[in-house]
């Protein structure tokens, strides 16, 4: 007389040996990319920065309305050419964008280049207070209600500031808010080089 378990166990399919592989696989890969990770921070390396794929082309073509209550044009990539500018997106429910607004006031004074907003995902009466507590330094405001021009410009969230050469082109993207340091280290560096050409 047989025994019930041992058939049983007997009768139990084989699994294939790629079995194993695919079900790790996955594990594997994971953590592969979370050790990359951990390596280029202790290098030193800037989780903030992430590489864009719009620099060194053309601004994307954007005509977006004014912001209501400033008296401003609103944004027109077309009209942007013949100096260096910068294109700031920024909402007033954003905290970063308030503490860069020191930086943009500064820059704004600079006569070598222009300064432009979109302002990103906002309400107007609220855009044009946050404006009139802090200051105005912008030429032109850009009005992007749904977000959908910040798709367009590549922008993972506000604020953001993109360098425009004369041409158009752009030339450096900043992801976060600007400070003293980076405004120093790298904005600046950029700028001098747009306008020298």
């Amino acid at each position: 007389m047989s025994d019930p378990k041992s058939a049983s166990e007997t009768a139990r399919p084989r699994r294939h040996p790629l079995f194993w592989v695919v079900m790790f696989a996955p594990l594997v890969v994971v953590a592969a990319l979370f050790t990359i990770f951990l390596v280029s921070l202790e290098k030193g390396g800037d989780p903030a920065l992430v590489p864009s794929v719009l620099v060194g082309k053309p601004a994307p073509l954007t005509k977006l309305p004014p912001l209501a209550g400033m008296n401003l044009p609103g944004l027109d990539t077309e009209a942007l050419k013949g100096k260096p500018t910068l294109v700031n997106v920024w909402a007033s429910w954003c905290a970063p964008c308030r503490a860069e607004h020191p930086i943009l006031e500064q820059l704004a004074s600079d006569p070598r280049i222009r300064l432009v907003g979109i302002n990103y995902k906002d309400q107007a009466d609220n855009a044009a207070r946050f404006l009139g507590q802090l200051g105005n330094p912008f030429a032109a405001i850009g009005v992007d209600a749904n977000g959908r021009t910040a798709i367009d410009w590549g922008v993972y969230g506000v604020p953001e500031t993109f360098l425009l050469g004369p041409d158009g082109t752009i030339r450096y993207k900043f992801i976060g808010p600007l400070d003293e340091e980076s405004l120093k280290a790298k904005l600046m560096p950029e700028i001098e080089k747009a306008v020298a050409g």
